[in-house]
Protein backbone atom coordinates (compact mmCIF):
# COMPACT_ATOMS: atom_id res chain seq x y z
CA UNK A 1 0.00 0.00 0.00
CA UNK A 2 1.96 2.98 -1.36
CA UNK A 3 1.66 6.50 0.90
CA UNK A 4 -0.58 8.30 -1.64
CA UNK A 5 -3.52 5.46 -1.46
CA UNK A 6 -3.61 5.97 2.33
CA UNK A 7 -3.71 9.56 1.81
CA UNK A 8 -6.46 9.77 -1.09
CA UNK A 9 -8.26 7.49 1.37
CA UNK A 10 -7.78 9.41 4.20
CA UNK A 11 -8.84 12.58 1.94
CA UNK A 12 -11.76 11.03 0.97
CA UNK A 13 -13.22 10.57 4.72
CA UNK A 14 -12.20 13.80 5.50
CA UNK A 15 -14.73 15.21 2.61
CA UNK A 16 -17.62 13.04 3.39
CA UNK A 17 -17.20 14.05 6.85
CA UNK A 18 -16.95 18.18 6.32
CA UNK A 19 -20.98 17.87 4.89
CA UNK A 20 -22.48 17.07 8.34
CA UNK A 21 -19.84 19.43 9.78
CA UNK A 22 -20.59 22.45 7.99
CA UNK A 23 -24.26 21.07 8.05
CA UNK A 24 -23.80 21.49 12.38
CA UNK A 25 -21.42 24.54 12.45
CA UNK A 26 -23.92 26.46 9.84
CA UNK A 27 -27.24 25.32 12.15
CA UNK A 28 -28.77 27.72 14.62
CA UNK A 29 -28.25 25.08 17.31
CA UNK A 30 -27.40 26.80 20.44
CA UNK A 31 -25.37 23.57 21.59
CA UNK A 32 -23.08 22.39 18.33
CA UNK A 33 -21.45 20.20 20.19
CA UNK A 34 -24.47 18.34 21.32
CA UNK A 35 -26.24 18.76 17.93
CA UNK A 36 -22.74 17.15 15.79
CA UNK A 37 -22.84 13.66 18.59
CA UNK A 38 -26.31 13.64 17.84
CA UNK A 39 -25.50 13.45 13.93
CA UNK A 40 -22.36 11.55 13.90
CA UNK A 41 -24.90 8.93 16.21
CA UNK A 42 -27.52 9.08 13.36
CA UNK A 43 -24.08 8.38 10.63
CA UNK A 44 -23.14 5.98 12.92
CA UNK A 45 -26.68 4.37 12.64
CA UNK A 46 -26.17 4.51 9.09
CA UNK A 47 -22.95 3.24 8.64
CA UNK A 48 -24.67 -0.05 10.44
CA UNK A 49 -26.97 -0.26 7.40
CA UNK A 50 -24.03 -0.12 5.36
CA UNK A 51 -22.29 -2.80 6.37
CA UNK A 52 -25.48 -5.07 6.58
CA UNK A 53 -26.11 -3.98 3.33
CA UNK A 54 -22.56 -5.21 2.81
CA UNK A 55 -22.57 -8.40 3.88
CA UNK A 56 -25.85 -9.48 2.75
CA UNK A 57 -24.85 -8.89 -0.65
CA UNK A 58 -22.00 -10.63 -0.24
CA UNK A 59 -19.55 -7.59 -0.85
CA UNK A 60 -17.35 -8.10 2.12
CA UNK A 61 -14.66 -9.64 0.12
CA UNK A 62 -15.04 -7.13 -2.85
CA UNK A 63 -12.24 -6.12 -2.27
CA UNK A 64 -9.71 -8.45 -1.02
CA UNK A 65 -7.06 -6.43 0.59
CA UNK A 66 -7.39 -3.63 3.31
CA UNK A 67 -7.73 -0.20 3.38
CA UNK A 68 -7.45 -0.11 -0.21
CA UNK A 69 -8.69 -2.00 -3.08
CA UNK A 70 -5.84 -3.89 -4.80
CA UNK A 71 -3.73 -1.31 -3.62
CA UNK A 72 -5.96 1.60 -4.82
CA UNK A 73 -7.91 4.30 -3.27
CA UNK A 74 -11.45 3.39 -5.46
CA UNK A 75 -12.50 0.36 -7.60
CA UNK A 76 -12.11 2.51 -10.87
CA UNK A 77 -8.36 2.13 -10.41
CA UNK A 78 -8.30 -0.83 -9.72
CA UNK A 79 -10.65 -2.17 -12.50
CA UNK A 80 -7.82 -4.22 -14.01
CA UNK A 81 -7.11 -6.40 -10.93
CA UNK A 82 -10.82 -6.55 -10.33
CA UNK A 83 -11.77 -7.67 -14.05
CA UNK A 84 -9.05 -10.55 -13.57
CA UNK A 85 -10.61 -11.61 -10.38
CA UNK A 86 -14.26 -11.89 -11.61
CA UNK A 87 -12.79 -14.01 -14.83
CA UNK A 88 -11.46 -16.01 -12.74
CA UNK A 89 -14.10 -16.59 -10.80
CA UNK A 90 -17.28 -15.42 -12.81
CA UNK A 91 -19.34 -16.53 -9.43
CA UNK A 92 -16.45 -15.32 -6.77
CA UNK A 93 -17.05 -12.57 -4.13
CA UNK A 94 -14.84 -9.60 -6.31
CA UNK A 95 -17.11 -7.83 -9.23
CA UNK A 96 -17.16 -4.32 -9.63
CA UNK A 97 -20.73 -3.76 -7.91
CA UNK A 98 -19.28 -5.51 -4.63
CA UNK A 99 -16.19 -3.34 -4.42
CA UNK A 100 -17.99 -0.32 -4.99
CA UNK A 101 -20.33 -1.18 -2.19
CA UNK A 102 -17.26 -2.34 0.47
CA UNK A 103 -15.22 0.64 -0.69
CA UNK A 104 -17.88 3.47 0.41
CA UNK A 105 -18.49 1.01 3.70
CA UNK A 106 -14.79 2.09 4.11
CA UNK A 107 -15.14 5.48 3.25
CA UNK A 108 -18.55 5.88 5.10
CA UNK A 109 -16.57 4.36 8.31
CA UNK A 110 -13.35 6.94 7.56
CA UNK A 111 -15.99 9.82 7.83
CA UNK A 112 -17.37 8.64 11.00
CA UNK A 113 -13.54 8.28 12.53
CA UNK A 114 -12.96 11.70 11.14
CA UNK A 115 -16.61 12.75 13.54
CA UNK A 116 -15.38 11.28 15.90
CA UNK A 117 -11.96 12.76 16.21
CA UNK A 118 -13.74 16.11 15.83
CA UNK A 119 -15.79 15.34 19.03
CA UNK A 120 -13.05 14.09 20.89
CA UNK A 121 -11.07 17.17 20.25
CA UNK A 122 -13.76 19.65 20.94
CA UNK A 123 -14.73 17.71 24.34
CA UNK A 124 -11.40 18.07 25.52
CA UNK A 125 -10.98 21.48 24.90
CA UNK A 126 -13.87 22.48 26.23
CA UNK A 127 -12.95 20.75 29.28
CA UNK A 128 -9.65 22.60 29.37
CA UNK A 129 -11.72 26.14 29.05
CA UNK A 130 -14.75 25.41 31.12
CA UNK A 131 -14.32 22.20 33.38
CA UNK A 132 -17.87 21.26 32.44
CA UNK A 133 -17.98 18.27 30.92
CA UNK A 134 -15.34 15.04 31.20
CA UNK A 135 -13.35 14.07 28.01
CA UNK A 136 -13.16 11.25 29.50
CA UNK A 137 -16.03 9.19 27.07
CA UNK A 138 -15.15 10.68 23.96
CA UNK A 139 -11.85 9.43 24.88
CA UNK A 140 -12.98 5.90 24.62
CA UNK A 141 -15.49 6.85 22.29
CA UNK A 142 -12.21 7.28 20.10
CA UNK A 143 -10.11 4.36 21.46
CA UNK A 144 -13.31 2.17 20.40
CA UNK A 145 -13.49 3.29 16.65
CA UNK A 146 -9.82 2.75 16.21
CA UNK A 147 -10.93 -1.36 17.62
CA UNK A 148 -13.94 -0.86 15.31
CA UNK A 149 -11.60 0.20 12.46
CA UNK A 150 -9.03 -2.72 13.45
CA UNK A 151 -12.02 -5.79 13.10
CA UNK A 152 -13.00 -4.39 9.92
CA UNK A 153 -9.63 -4.81 8.25
CA UNK A 154 -9.57 -8.10 10.37
CA UNK A 155 -12.83 -8.92 8.75
CA UNK A 156 -11.56 -8.96 5.14
CA UNK A 157 -7.83 -9.83 6.16
CA UNK A 158 -9.11 -13.64 8.15
CA UNK A 159 -11.87 -14.00 5.11
CA UNK A 160 -15.12 -12.99 7.03
CA UNK A 161 -14.39 -15.24 9.84
CA UNK A 162 -17.94 -15.60 11.35
CA UNK A 163 -16.85 -14.88 15.10
CA UNK A 164 -14.80 -11.55 13.55
CA UNK A 165 -17.60 -10.48 11.38
CA UNK A 166 -20.07 -10.86 14.51
CA UNK A 167 -17.52 -8.84 16.66
CA UNK A 168 -17.58 -6.08 14.12
CA UNK A 169 -21.56 -5.80 14.16
CA UNK A 170 -21.39 -6.11 18.00
CA UNK A 171 -18.42 -3.38 18.11
CA UNK A 172 -20.54 -1.08 15.39
CA UNK A 173 -23.39 -1.57 17.96
CA UNK A 174 -21.69 -0.46 21.20
CA UNK A 175 -20.40 2.51 19.11
CA UNK A 176 -23.58 3.87 18.52
CA UNK A 177 -24.74 3.13 21.87
CA UNK A 178 -21.56 5.17 23.08
CA UNK A 179 -22.87 8.11 21.10
CA UNK A 180 -26.32 7.84 22.33
CA UNK A 181 -25.19 7.87 25.72
CA UNK A 182 -22.27 11.27 24.60
CA UNK A 183 -25.48 13.27 23.37
CA UNK A 184 -28.08 12.17 25.89
CA UNK A 185 -25.03 13.32 28.35
CA UNK A 186 -25.32 16.85 26.86
CA UNK A 187 -29.21 17.41 27.29
CA UNK A 188 -30.74 19.87 29.59
CA UNK A 189 -33.89 18.48 30.22
CA UNK A 190 -33.34 15.19 31.29
CA UNK A 191 -34.96 14.34 34.86
CA UNK A 192 -32.09 14.81 37.66
CA UNK A 193 -33.48 12.58 39.97
CA UNK A 194 -33.38 9.38 37.62
CA UNK A 195 -36.04 6.61 37.36
CA UNK A 196 -34.95 4.12 40.03
CA UNK A 197 -37.86 1.90 39.40
CA UNK A 198 -36.93 1.35 35.57
CA UNK A 199 -32.87 0.54 36.18
CA UNK A 200 -33.22 -3.00 36.78
CA UNK A 201 -35.40 -3.74 34.24
CA UNK A 202 -33.40 -1.42 31.48
CA UNK A 203 -30.05 -3.36 32.41
CA UNK A 204 -31.50 -6.75 31.77
CA UNK A 205 -33.40 -5.91 28.72
CA UNK A 206 -30.09 -4.44 27.25
CA UNK A 207 -28.16 -7.34 27.78
CA UNK A 208 -30.93 -9.28 26.61
CA UNK A 209 -31.32 -7.26 23.70
CA UNK A 210 -27.43 -7.82 22.86
CA UNK A 211 -27.33 -11.76 23.33
CA UNK A 212 -30.03 -11.69 20.57
CA UNK A 213 -28.42 -9.53 18.58
CA UNK A 214 -25.38 -11.17 19.05
CA UNK A 215 -27.23 -14.45 18.23
CA UNK A 216 -28.57 -12.63 15.18
CA UNK A 217 -25.02 -11.63 13.88
CA UNK A 218 -23.53 -15.70 14.11
CA UNK A 219 -26.72 -16.49 11.84
CA UNK A 220 -25.90 -13.88 9.60
CA UNK A 221 -22.27 -14.39 9.55
CA UNK A 222 -22.55 -18.30 8.87
CA UNK A 223 -25.33 -18.46 6.23
CA UNK A 224 -27.90 -19.44 8.36
CA UNK A 225 -30.62 -17.68 7.62
CA UNK A 226 -32.53 -20.12 5.77
CA UNK A 227 -31.23 -23.23 7.75
CA UNK A 228 -35.10 -23.45 8.85
CA UNK A 229 -36.87 -23.18 5.45
CA UNK A 230 -40.62 -23.19 7.29
CA UNK A 231 -42.24 -21.32 10.29
CA UNK A 232 -43.18 -20.76 13.21
CA UNK A 233 -41.70 -24.87 13.43
CA UNK A 234 -38.65 -26.19 12.29
CA UNK A 235 -38.68 -28.80 9.33
CA UNK A 236 -42.24 -29.69 11.48
CA UNK A 237 -41.02 -29.68 14.62
CA UNK A 238 -40.67 -27.33 17.61
CA UNK A 239 -36.73 -28.56 18.15
CA UNK A 240 -35.94 -30.56 15.16
CA UNK A 241 -33.86 -33.44 15.89
CA UNK A 242 -29.55 -34.17 15.51
CA UNK A 243 -29.16 -30.15 15.57
CA UNK A 244 -25.04 -30.09 15.80
CA UNK A 245 -24.85 -27.53 18.79
CA UNK A 246 -20.96 -28.17 18.81
CA UNK A 247 -19.79 -27.31 15.61
CA UNK A 248 -22.72 -24.83 15.49
CA UNK A 249 -21.13 -22.77 18.51
CA UNK A 250 -17.46 -23.76 17.95
CA UNK A 251 -16.20 -19.95 17.88
CA UNK A 252 -12.85 -20.03 16.02
CA UNK A 253 -13.35 -20.91 12.91
CA UNK A 254 -13.16 -19.99 9.17
CA UNK A 255 -16.18 -19.19 6.92
CA UNK A 256 -18.39 -22.72 6.09
CA UNK A 257 -15.87 -25.00 7.53
CA UNK A 258 -15.42 -26.87 11.07
CA UNK A 259 -13.09 -25.80 14.06
CA UNK A 260 -9.29 -27.49 15.14
CA UNK A 261 -7.29 -29.92 13.03
CA UNK A 262 -8.73 -31.69 9.84
CA UNK A 263 -11.51 -29.03 9.64
CA UNK A 264 -14.34 -30.22 7.12
CA UNK A 265 -17.20 -28.11 5.67
CA UNK A 266 -19.79 -27.51 8.51
CA UNK A 267 -22.23 -30.12 8.62
CA UNK A 268 -26.40 -28.93 7.64
CA UNK A 269 -27.35 -30.03 11.13
CA UNK A 270 -24.90 -27.13 12.78
CA UNK A 271 -26.53 -24.51 10.84
CA UNK A 272 -29.89 -25.46 12.13
CA UNK A 273 -28.67 -25.35 15.24
CA UNK A 274 -27.40 -21.93 15.11
CA UNK A 275 -31.04 -21.05 13.32
CA UNK A 276 -32.47 -22.58 16.01
CA UNK A 277 -31.09 -21.15 18.91
CA UNK A 278 -31.90 -17.35 17.14
CA UNK A 279 -35.60 -18.07 16.90
CA UNK A 280 -35.84 -19.47 20.02
CA UNK A 281 -34.36 -16.93 21.99
CA UNK A 282 -36.08 -14.17 20.28
CA UNK A 283 -39.12 -15.33 22.60
CA UNK A 284 -37.53 -14.62 25.29
CA UNK A 285 -35.76 -10.76 24.22
CA UNK A 286 -39.18 -10.15 23.03
CA UNK A 287 -40.70 -10.99 26.46
CA UNK A 288 -38.42 -8.88 28.29
CA UNK A 289 -38.53 -6.20 25.95
CA UNK A 290 -41.97 -5.60 26.16
CA UNK A 291 -41.86 -5.92 29.82
CA UNK A 292 -39.63 -3.13 29.32
CA UNK A 293 -41.25 -0.87 27.01
CA UNK A 294 -44.43 -1.12 29.40
CA UNK A 295 -42.65 -0.03 32.42
CA UNK A 296 -40.84 2.72 30.38
CA UNK A 297 -44.51 3.75 29.65
CA UNK A 298 -45.43 4.57 32.76
CA UNK A 299 -43.07 7.65 33.36
CA UNK A 300 -43.94 10.69 31.38
CA UNK A 301 -39.26 11.04 30.97
CA UNK A 302 -39.57 7.51 28.77
CA UNK A 303 -42.96 7.10 27.94
CA UNK A 304 -42.54 7.70 24.03
CA UNK A 305 -39.12 6.03 24.49
CA UNK A 306 -41.20 3.07 25.74
CA UNK A 307 -43.66 3.72 22.60
CA UNK A 308 -41.24 3.33 20.20
CA UNK A 309 -39.37 0.38 22.09
CA UNK A 310 -42.52 -1.57 21.99
CA UNK A 311 -43.09 -0.54 17.92
CA UNK A 312 -40.01 -1.39 16.91
CA UNK A 313 -40.15 -4.94 19.11
CA UNK A 314 -43.19 -5.62 16.59
CA UNK A 315 -41.56 -4.69 13.42
CA UNK A 316 -38.18 -7.00 14.11
CA UNK A 317 -40.22 -9.88 14.95
CA UNK A 318 -42.25 -9.04 12.00
CA UNK A 319 -39.36 -8.57 9.72
CA UNK A 320 -37.48 -11.74 11.46
CA UNK A 321 -40.55 -14.05 10.30
CA UNK A 322 -40.97 -12.51 6.70
CA UNK A 323 -37.52 -12.99 6.34
CA UNK A 324 -37.89 -16.93 6.65
CA UNK A 325 -41.47 -17.06 4.98
CA UNK A 326 -40.35 -14.73 2.16
CA UNK A 327 -37.03 -16.40 1.65
CA UNK A 328 -34.28 -14.05 2.86
CA UNK A 329 -35.23 -11.01 0.79
CA UNK A 330 -32.80 -8.39 0.71
CA UNK A 331 -35.11 -5.07 1.71
CA UNK A 332 -36.10 -7.07 4.84
CA UNK A 333 -32.90 -8.44 5.73
CA UNK A 334 -31.41 -4.97 5.89
CA UNK A 335 -34.68 -3.68 7.73
CA UNK A 336 -33.99 -6.33 10.26
CA UNK A 337 -30.51 -5.11 10.50
CA UNK A 338 -31.58 -1.65 11.19
CA UNK A 339 -34.19 -2.41 13.40
CA UNK A 340 -31.41 -4.19 15.63
CA UNK A 341 -29.34 -0.94 16.17
CA UNK A 342 -32.30 1.19 16.06
CA UNK A 343 -33.30 -1.06 19.58
CA UNK A 344 -30.18 -0.45 21.50
CA UNK A 345 -29.90 3.08 20.55
CA UNK A 346 -33.74 3.70 22.46
CA UNK A 347 -32.36 1.08 25.20
CA UNK A 348 -29.27 2.85 25.64
CA UNK A 349 -31.20 5.67 25.81
CA UNK A 350 -34.15 4.51 28.14
CA UNK A 351 -31.05 3.18 30.47
CA UNK A 352 -29.70 6.53 30.49
CA UNK A 353 -32.71 8.54 31.24
CA UNK A 354 -32.71 6.28 34.39
CA UNK A 355 -30.24 7.43 36.17
CA UNK A 356 -30.02 10.46 37.91
CA UNK A 357 -28.43 13.42 35.67
CA UNK A 358 -26.39 16.45 37.06
CA UNK A 359 -27.43 19.63 35.80
CA UNK A 360 -24.10 21.34 33.85
CA UNK A 361 -24.23 24.18 35.68
CA UNK A 362 -23.98 22.25 38.93
CA UNK A 363 -21.20 20.21 37.33
CA UNK A 364 -19.18 24.11 36.72
CA UNK A 365 -20.37 25.14 39.71
CA UNK A 366 -18.78 21.49 41.75
CA UNK A 367 -15.33 22.02 39.49
CA UNK A 368 -14.89 26.01 40.16
CA UNK A 369 -15.40 24.70 44.34
CA UNK A 370 -12.36 22.34 43.54
CA UNK A 371 -10.74 24.94 41.75
CA UNK A 372 -11.01 27.04 44.84
CA UNK A 373 -9.86 24.81 47.14
CA UNK A 374 -6.61 23.65 45.57
CA UNK A 375 -6.05 27.34 45.40
CA UNK A 376 -6.40 27.75 49.03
Amino acid sequence: MQDGTLLALAAKGVLIAALPLIYVWRSRAPDKFRKLAWVTAFLTFDLIILGGYTRLTDSGLGCPDWPGCYGHSNPLSAGEAIRAAETAQPTGPVTMGKAWVEMLHRYFALAVGVLIIVLTTLAWRRWIRERTRSPLLATVILAWVCLQGAFGAWTVTQKLQPVIVTAHLLGGLTLLGLLVWLAQRESRSLPAVGLPALRGAGAVALVVLVLQVALGGWVSSNYAVMACPDFPLCYGSVAPHGMDFEHGFTLWRDLGMTGGEGARPIPFPALIAIHWVHRFFAIVAAAVLAWFAWRACAYPATRSGGFWLASLLVVQLLTGMSNVVFQWPLLLAVMHNGGAAAMIALAVSLNYRAWPQVPQREVGASASAVSVRAAE
